[in-house]
């Protein structure tokens, strides 16, 4: 089912008692801000093994328009505008019910939550998708599938953090 669709991913930090913290405080208790503490691991790490893969565009995980709303900034767009690469804004979130409620299993065999709001500007480019957490990969996998099925060459992932 996944083969072939997410060709890797690379994150920044493990998932950690401190790292939690952080990331609650940044991502749930609206610290915008706090984005800066990450700067520079997430840009050298995209430096150091990334830069050199040819990628088009980058292409922050969106939100639904409901969670945006309500959290006033999208984590993984802070994030990708660390990144000297364009960004591209062709995937609409168009399931809004959080992740983190959800199980491992439940994540897993989640429907695709995305679709594409702009097809031709996906054919023949490849991209990085940016998040800010990898917990199951489900969350990437479909957003990098519905680019590959427009034409995507290859998909490609940094998260700041994997659990």
């Amino acid at each position: 089912m996944w083969k072939n669709i997410l060709h890797k991913n690379i994150s920044v930090f493990e998932y950690n008692d401190a790292v939690k913290e952080v990331l609650a405080t940044f991502k749930f208790r609206g610290d915008a801000a706090l984005v800066n503490v990450f700067q520079n691991d997430f840009l050298g790490v995209y430096k150091n093994q990334i830069s050199s893969q040819n990628i088009d565009y980058a292409i922050p995980i969106p939100l639904s328009k409901e969670r945006l709303y309500e959290r006033g900034f999208n984590q993984a767009k802070l994030l990708a505008d660390f990144l000297p690469i364009p960004q591209l804004d062709v995937l609409q979130r168009t399931h809004h019910e959080k992740q983190s409620k959800k199980s491992r299993l439940e994540r897993l065999t989640a429907s695709n939550v995305f679709s594409v709001t702009e097809s031709s500007k996906i054919d023949n480019r490849s991209f990085l998708l940016i998040d800010d957490i990898y917990t199951t990969g489900s969350t990437l996998r479909h957003a990098a599938k519905l680019l590959i099925q427009h034409g995507a060459t290859s998909v490609s992932s940094l998260t700041l953090i994997r659990s």
